[in-house]
């Protein structure tokens, strides 16, 4: 599960301490759960103190449960809890149990036993990020960048090979969501694996945090992927041209999910890049892709229970508003699926297959048949897009999933938990397709 949280208010702590029933707070947590499972939001709004209601809504706790069981199944119980005092407030942490898997959450609460705050809190159990064989740090160096905007600057890495100069380079572009510069997922960090075996294949790169893990704010009125995506890109592909060692000839962009879906409109606005890698690229509309996906969760997940299917239900509604291609009624900036109306309409008349038709630069499509997130389908509508086009490059893996790393099945979220790093035969095929040219 991607981390999700919510901050109600600022907790000013001071050194008043108070007692309070840790089982009455344990049990009023639990309760907030069980409200939010039998679909009572409006009640559940209740919990709040009147301080911060203002600051989340029932509508918002209802989204936010949906995704919640998208992720993890159905609430069942808790098995587990910690609690401390914070000055006037009180924290508790639960172990939560769902069907598909236990996640920890942070309540906060007040005197008067009322939620100012809650949030997902990492599991003392959560596995760590594991170095994979090919990372060898005596091949390559890595040296901070920075990457401006007016609004603020984003830190990156470049990485170069130790030995030898004129390096190709890839400018590595990360996938939908606030990420940083590793595309962390759980303990997986499939853009440093990325960085680290190309550049013992002689190969440098440049990744960076996105800018929406840093300016969350940035992002609070109407935006598109102008803003989310391609300047941060295209300032990445700047600093490239003018890193010394660098082959300028050389230059590539690789994108991931969503990056790979937009390479082509970045490929359009920088055409002297040699050419852009599409790692798990969805070539369908969003809303169709993020539909499949949720239905894929529901069906996988094997719960036939009438609030999993409510969830199902909900979602879904959900995602068919996110079909904007005008405006029309609704304001830029009206959110849906927690990106503005703005952001959907400009997605959604995005022609990536299209765009992809119409540049000259070198196209390789990868995709994992593992890959429950894009499917098989859309490498084959890549496929069959380019199939005239004789610089575009085709590699589907059997084995490999949305975070290209091997695994047995295809599985859902819960797999993103396990380390896990990115396969190297998939590096080995992008550094021969590279040195190619």
């Amino acid at each position: 599960m991607k981390s999700f949280k919510i901050i109600i208010a600022l907790l000013f702590l001071s050194q008043i301490t108070f007692a309070q029933s840790i089982i009455s707070l344990i049990n009023r947590a639990d309760s907030f759960f069980e409200t939010m499972n039998n679909g009572k939001f409006e009640e559940a709004h209740g919990f709040f103190d009147e301080s911060v209601k203002d600051k989340i809504s029932a509508d918002e706790l209802k989204l936010f449960w949906l995704r919640l069981g998208n992720s993890l199944g159905t609430y069942e119980s808790v098995n587990g809890a910690q609690n401390r005092s914070q000055g006037e407030f009180y924290q508790v942490t639960l172990n939560c149990v769902f069907t598909k898997g236990n996640q920890g959450f942070t309540f906060i609460f007040n005197k008067s036993e009322k939620l100012v705050g809650f949030f997902v809190a990492p599991t003392a159990s959560e596995a760590f990020y594991v170095e994979p064989a090919y990372a060898d740090t005596n091949l390559y160096h890595e040296k901070e960048v920075e990457l401006k905007f007016d609004g603020g600057q984003m830190a990156g890495l470049l990485t170069t090979p130790k030995n030898g100069t004129n390096f190709p380079l890839i400018v590595f572009v990360h996938g939908s969501g606030p990420s940083d510069m590793d595309e962390s997922v759980g303990p997986n960090k499939p853009l440093k694996d990325l960085a680290a075996g190309l550049a013992a294949k002689g190969i440098a790169s440049i990744r960076y945090v996105k800018r929406s893990m840093v300016y969350p704010n940035y992002f609070t009125k109407a935006f598109t992927v102008k803003e989310e995506v391609l300047d941060d890109a295209l300032t990445a592909v700047e600093i490239a041209r003018n890193t010394p060692g660098i082959n300028k000839s050389q230059i590539y962009v690789m994108g991931h999910s969503l990056g790979g879906m937009l390479a082509p409109r970045i490929a359009a606005l920088t055409p002297d890049l040699a050419g852009i890698i599409l790692a798990a690229a969805p070539a369908r509309k969003l809303s169709d892709l993020i539909a499949e996906q949720n239905k894929y969760l529901y069906v996988s997940s094997g719960d036939t229970t009438a609030i999993m299917r409510l969830q199902f239900e909900e979602t879904s509604r959900e995602i068919d508003r996110t079909r904007l291609l005008k405006l029309g009624d609704i304001a830029p900036d009206s959110v849906i699926l927690s990106a503005p109306a703005a952001y959907w309409m400009d997605i959604n008349n995005y022609d990536q297959l299209g765009s992809a038709r119409k540049i000259k630069n070198r196209i390789l499509v990868i995709q994992g048949e593992n890959d429950f997130q894009v499917s098989v389908q859309d490498f084959n509508m890549w496929r069959t897009a380019l199939a005239s086009n004789k610089n575009a490059s085709f590699k589907l893996y059997p084995d490999l999933n949305h975070l290209l790393s091997s695994q047995k099945q295809k599985g859902n979220g819960m797999q993103y938990r396990i380390p896990a790093n990115v396969s190297p035969k998939l590096i080995e095929d992008i550094a021969v397709w590279i040195k190619g040219k």
